[in-house]
């Protein structure tokens, strides 16, 4: 059952992955003076959408970074524990 799970997130995950298009991270505004500074010979619009995306994913690396260093903190570490094989009273 588990492999089942496992092939149906992959194939999601790789439908997600080929069917993508090609968007444009700008407001309506920024799109305008984008294009007209570039019609005009301006280049620092080509890199308007960049920025956008740059700060857009900023956010997640930090999230991933924080979730990375808590999982390296506090997961479980083989320790080995000698425990006795005689009984304990408890009284």
């Amino acid at each position: 059952m588990k492999t089942i799970k496992y092939c149906a997130v992959i194939i999601c995950f790789l439908m997600s992955v080929s069917f993508t298009q090609n968007v444009q991270a700008q407001c309506s505004m920024c799109s305008l003076n984008a294009e007209n500074s570039v019609k005009h010979g301006n280049h620092q619009g080509k890199s308007l959408n960049k920025g956008i995306l740059y700060l857009l994913a900023m956010p997640y690396l930090a999230v991933g970074l924080v979730g990375f260093i808590w999982y390296k903190k506090y997961r479980r570490k083989d320790i080995l524990i000698d425990i006795k094989d005689e009984k304990i009273n408890l009284n």
